[in-house]
């Protein structure tokens, strides 16, 4: 019969391999702290303003403050840092109309982790997601009606950039297929251009 060792082994742990949620991972983990900060600060003042704080106006202007800031620095730095892609709204002065423009980051001159994909579309898509949440409870609960305000102005702001940056990527993957197909020639721009114009 076979004794068994009485102090066995410890197994080692599994090291976290890229696509984890461990920050640690991150190509840019200040860039992917700040804007998880930002967002996960708006909706914690608002729930803290809900739940302890008796001074709506307080509560009102810097909730706004730091969903203002969550725009920005999506929009502006995070995106383009973590994911590659950015968006602005342009407008044509002498026709007035407006037309969104998507920027990508070349995929031969960039690399994107996969953490740091996964945390963005996460939290690009459970933020507006929550904030609905908390309108239901607010609809729910009479007395946090005066609350709706802001939450219809957190949601305008985070589904806004959720639409840009899906339609960013989109038009990004496009792009990439027509590349790839098309080699880069001639041909390649045109059919570039016109899967272009089919996303903006």
């Amino acid at each position: 019969m076979e004794q068994q060792p009485l102090n066995p082994q410890p197994q080692p742990q599994p090291q976290p391999q890229q696509g984890d949620l461990n920050w640690r991972l991150s190509a840019h983990p200040v860039t992917l702290l700040v804007f998880l900060g930002i967002r996960i600060g708006a909706l914690l003042m608002y729930l803290f303003g809900v739940l302890f704080i008796s001074n709506f106006i307080l509560v009102f202007i810097l909730t706004l403050l730091l969903l203002s800031a969550d725009f920005y620095y999506l929009k502006n730095i995070a995106g383009r840092r973590l994911v590659g892609l950015r968006w602005w709204n342009e407008v044509n002065v002498s026709t007035g109309d407006s037309h969104w423009v998507f920027e990508s980051a070349d995929p031969n001159t960039r690399t994107i982790t996969a953490t740091d994909k996964r945390f963005f579309w996460l939290s690009l898509y459970v933020t507006p997601a929550l904030w609905i949440g908390l309108g239901v409870l607010a609809i729910v609960r009479l007395n946090s009606v005066i609350w709706l305000s802001l939450i219809a102005i957190a949601l305008v702001l985070t589904i806004t950039n959720t639409t840009a940056f899906s339609r960013c990527d989109r038009f990004s993957q496009a792009s990439t297929f027509a590349n790839r197909a098309f080699g880069g020639s001639i041909v390649g721009n045109i059919a570039g251009g016109l899967m272009g114009r089919l996303f903006r």
